[in-house]
């Protein structure tokens, strides 16, 4: 009976680590090696990576980005990794 709970509990650890680091279908990660404090930077940043992998960007305003037509919300995930922390940047898509 142990197993079975430390087992699920490890499952459920590992589902909800990914659901906060935004690895589902359709959603966009980016890492970046400099960590940004100021929005506009951030912002910039964003929008210069994806016009840099050919993606069409447009900021909204608002956390709100239409990439190829499509609307995304950006949100900022801060995460420590091996002592490290990590800023990392979720573009979720918006259902309409």
């Amino acid at each position: 009976m142990e197993i079975i709970f430390v087992g699920l509990t490890g499952l459920g650890l590992f589902l909800l680590f990914n659901w906060l680091m935004g690895y589902k279908q359709g959603y966009i990660q980016i890492d970046f090696d400099e960590r940004y404090y100021k929005e506009k930077e951030y912002i910039d940043a964003i929008q210069n990576e994806l016009e840099s992998q050919g993606k069409e960007v447009n900021y909204q305003g608002d956390h709100k980005f239409l990439i190829d037509g499509k609307p995304f919300l950006f949100i900022e995930r801060n995460v420590s990794m091996g002592g490290v922390p990590l800023q990392r940047t979720i573009l979720k898509p918006v259902k309409k």
